[in-house]
């Protein structure tokens, strides 16, 4: 195998892996973000618990993830983007650290697109503040404008990105699956505004 290909895997799967909602919420609130709410590690759950200061910061640095590791490789193994891209996601979706139980990866999706395009994160966070707005559910808005990404980059972008943003989309549905059933059973919290 290319070494190459394996010094990718590393820095973009550890930097992935980081879970920053974890870390936060133990830091300032000596708090388990795995026993709040839905237990899981990212932005919306750490919102559950009050702080809106560290849901931020957790949408931040769990941005930057994907940012970094789309910037560091574009810089050093251009052709390897989509691989460390696909590779920071997973890492923070299924992270070795926490028996690879992580968050849902949303923030980390738009880090990678806002390193890929600014066109593609200005368009998903205009379909985001839409959606949200119109029916204030986090789940829909976030598979909704995924989706709308692959499409807008498959239709109207001469890019080779189009493949790995429908992985993601595909990735981001599984890892809404079980907001997928409470919205069928109109069951999903909905964000106060």
């Amino acid at each position: 195998m290319d070494i190459n290909f394996i010094i990718v895997a590393i820095y973009s799967y550890l930097l992935g892996s980081i879970p920053f909602g974890l870390i936060l919420t133990k830091l300032f609130l000596k708090k388990d973000i795995r026993d709040v709410g839905s237990g899981n590690i990212g932005t919306t759950n750490v919102l559950r618990t009050g702080k809106k200061s560290l849901a931020a910061a957790t949408l931040l640095l769990d941005l930057l993830k994907g940012y970094l590791s789309v910037v560091i490789t574009f810089h050093y193994f251009e052709d390897l983007i989509s691989y460390s891209a696909l590779l920071c996601f997973v890492g923070h979706i299924f992270p070795i650290w926490l028996k690879f139980k992580g968050g849902k990866g949303v923030a980390t999706y738009l880090g990678v697109i806002l390193a890929l395009s600014h066109k593609f994160f200005l368009i998903f966070g205009i379909s985001w503040l839409v959606l949200i707005i119109l029916f204030r559910f986090a789940s829909l808005s976030s598979i909704a404008s995924t989706l709308i990404i692959f499409l807008y980059s498959y239709f109207f972008e001469s890019n080779n990105f189009s493949f790995i943003l429908f992985i993601f989309f595909i990735i981001i549905l599984y890892t809404h699956r079980e907001n997928i059933v409470r919205l069928k059973n109109s069951s999903e919290n909905k964000i106060k505004l």
